[in-house]
């Protein structure tokens, strides 16, 4: 049902549930299958390059940039689905961006003016307590609201010991 759906998606669970190979089972039995589909580790990214790597860049907007600029991978994903891994990573200032692309369906690159609409499904994954983070502060509420929209926590296979046989047979047939 998720997956006949264009809603934002939160996938949680301990790391090592699968929660990638869940959004990629989402992707792939939707209508935008046959997009793009970028899988973006948020922790894997330095800080400082996240707001490029999502929303791209201008050139000139800081000092080693690309003299052409560079698109985005929210751009990049137009039409497509954007699996964002560890969103629970995000500092508060690229919550914000990410937010205004999930309210007005448009990104803004660094560095400059003009909007660009964009039409790209999110599905988030985290292991941490997004709730907790909230009520300290560390995580957008609204952001957490417009993720959301459907949300899926994966039991870690310890507590799903009926699926082992099943998983077993799948992957040593």
């Amino acid at each position: 049902r998720i997956a006949d759906s264009d809603g934002t998606v939160l996938l949680t669970g301990e790391s090592g549930t699968g929660k990638e190979i869940c959004a990629t089972y989402i992707y792939e039995n939707s209508r935008r299958a046959g997009d793009a589909f970028l899988p973006i580790n948020c922790s894997a990214i330095p800080s400082e390059l996240v707001e490029a790597e999502l929303f791209g860049y201008e050139k000139g907007a800081f000092t080693g940039a690309d003299s052409k600029g560079r698109m985005g991978m929210l751009e990049v994903a137009d039409h497509g689905t954007v699996f964002l891994d560890e969103i629970g990573e995000l500092e508060l200032p690229v919550q914000v961006r990410l937010l205004r692309v999930l309210e007005s369906r448009e990104i803004r690159r660094v560095g400059g003016t003009r909007r660009i609409p964009v039409d790209v499904r999110i599905i988030a994954a985290t292991h941490r307590n997004l709730e907790e983070m909230v009520r300290d502060g560390r995580f957008r509420e609204d952001l957490w609201y417009r993720l959301c929209v459907y949300p899926l926590d994966i039991p870690a296979l310890a507590h799903r010991p009926g699926d082992i046989p099943v998983l077993a047979s799948h992957f040593y047939p």
